[in-house]
């Protein structure tokens, strides 16, 4: 029975309030370190290449040169650059289930068209085509870097990276000046500027020739094929994505918060990964997975509904065990449990309206588990049962981690989805934690020190305690 009237009430809390001086200094190492892998990673394959290199820093071996495994190995898994999974093969039984996290990596962004290159008034621009739920307008008159990958015709391979150096040029799209503006600024903020409107302004400086009708679009390509021995047909093979050109930084006179493009899922991948690398020897075996297109409904082969996922478990128990029966491949994934960690919306001062308070959640509140994501009437979401609500949020209890709860706005308001249905759909339970954002998808988002810290102290509670 309780006796104190106040614990029968229930009290958000700020993270400031209940975490020491060393945790503040651990919280802050921690944030310098996921700064850099934000401008390390600005695409999902960057993402990966990151994972790899921290991975094998910390003993992981790649799984497909491995021909046993036993409790204690660390593994790793890539699918088509766009996708890592990383394992430690726990003490006990892989049939008793894994302990498995999973983020995505793939953020809103303009893609080149297959023939983007064009010329007009004496200028170059490339035509895109935006990549995720996007405000449009949001993305003209910012710097934007480009970063892809190009085959040749003969088949060289070229990474492409520009923008990103101190010393690179970068990209823009352009906007229209208030004084031609009136007929524009009379549209609804979703027409002001349109899908066909994101051109990038690539170059303006004519070649000397006297024979060339696109002379700016040539003096471009040379450049391009000097550089990476291209040739305009190869953008129609090549994959290259348009990003902001911005840097991480801390927010805030206090540098509380932290401001940068893709938090939106980066903030949960690196806690993840994170959290992973620093699990040593495990009950359970851990299991984290980075995964592609979850911003266009985590389609493809390497969106969270590939089978690459099944099928990676199905080779982990096959060297674990000789063989994987299907009793055992299903034993194991009925017994399996995952934090899909993804973000949340936190509440806006500026615009608390969408937010039903009561059920939002907010900067410095810690991780956010989302019992059910959806729209309106929860379509499109897990719905977490209650047995496994109440078993994380005893994890988070037991392990000092500061939680709240969340949903993504007000009923009628929106909403959203995450790859936690997917998770679901494979007879696994499953819920949604992870980091409140503001100015979620665009190009600059806005996180709290504190609840990045959380997320990564939840994600390795999670490792550790079930």
């Amino acid at each position: 029975m309780i006796k104190n009237d106040e614990e029968l009430f229930y009290k958000r809390n700020n993270v400031y309030d209940v975490i020491d001086e060393n945790e503040e200094k651990e919280m802050q190492t921690l944030c310098d370190e996921y700064r850099a892998f934000l401008d390390t990673g600005k695409t999902e394959r960057e993402c990966v290449y990151e994972g790899i290199r921290l991975a094998k820093e910390n003993g992981y071996k790649n799984l497909d040169e491995v021909e046993e495994l036993k409790p204690g190995d660390k593994v790793y898994k890539i699918n088509r650059g766009k996708n890592i999974l990383l394992a430690v093969i726990g003490s006990e039984d892989i049939e008793k289930g894994i302990n498995l996290v999973g983020a995505h990596i793939d953020s809103p962004r303009l893609d080149l068209k297959q023939n983007p290159l064009y010329e007009s008034n004496d200028m170059a621009l490339l035509k895109t085509h935006y990549y995720g739920g996007i405000k449009k307008y949001q993305w003209t008159t910012i710097p934007l870097a480009m970063h892809g990958v190009v085959y040749t015709k003969n088949g060289e391979r070229a990474e492409i990276k520009i923008g990103e150096d101190e010393n690179d040029p970068v990209f823009i799209i352009t906007d229209l000046l208030p004084h031609l503006a009136s007929e524009q600024m009379t549209k609804k903020m979703t027409e002001g500027i349109g899908g066909e409107d994101l051109n990038i302004l690539i170059g303006g400086r004519p070649m000397k020739s006297d024979d060339a009708k696109e002379k700016v679009k040539l003096a471009i390509l040379k450049k391009l094929n000097e550089k990476y021995n291209m040739t305009e047909r190869d953008f129609q093979t090549a994959e290259i994505e348009m990003v902001p050109a911005f840097k991480a930084k801390n927010v805030g006179l206090d540098e509380s918060f932290i401001g940068a493009y893709g938090q939106d899922d980066r903030v949960c991948a690196f806690t993840t990964l994170k959290a992973v690398l620093e699990v040593e020897k495990p009950g359970r075996t851990a299991m984290a997975i980075l995964v592609d297109k979850e911003e266009i409904g985590s389609c493809g082969n390497t969106g969270a509904l590939s089978a690459f996922f099944e099928m990676t478990v199905a080779e982990i128990i096959e060297k674990l065990k000789g063989s994987c029966t299907i009793t055992s491949y299903n034993k194991c994934i009925a017994n399996s449990a995952c934090m899909s960690s993804d973000v949340n919306a936190g509440v806006d001062p500026t615009f608390e309206s969408v937010s039903e308070k009561r059920n939002a959640s907010f900067l410095n509140g810690g991780v956010v588990l989302t019992k059910y994501t959806g729209a309106r009437g929860k379509s499109g979401s897990s719905d977490a049962n209650a047995e496994f609500v109440y078993e994380i949020a005893k994890i988070m209890d037991d392990a000092g981690v500061v939680w709240q709860t969340g949903e993504l706005g007000k009923v009628d308001q929106g909403g959203g989805g995450t790859i936690a249905q997917y998770v679901a759909n494979l007879n696994m339970d499953v819920i949604d934690a992870g980091v409140s954002v503001l100015s979620m998808h665009a190009p600059y988002e806005i996180t709290a020190k504190t609840d990045v810290y959380m997320a990564y102290r939840a994600y390795k509670a999670f490792y550790e305690g079930r």
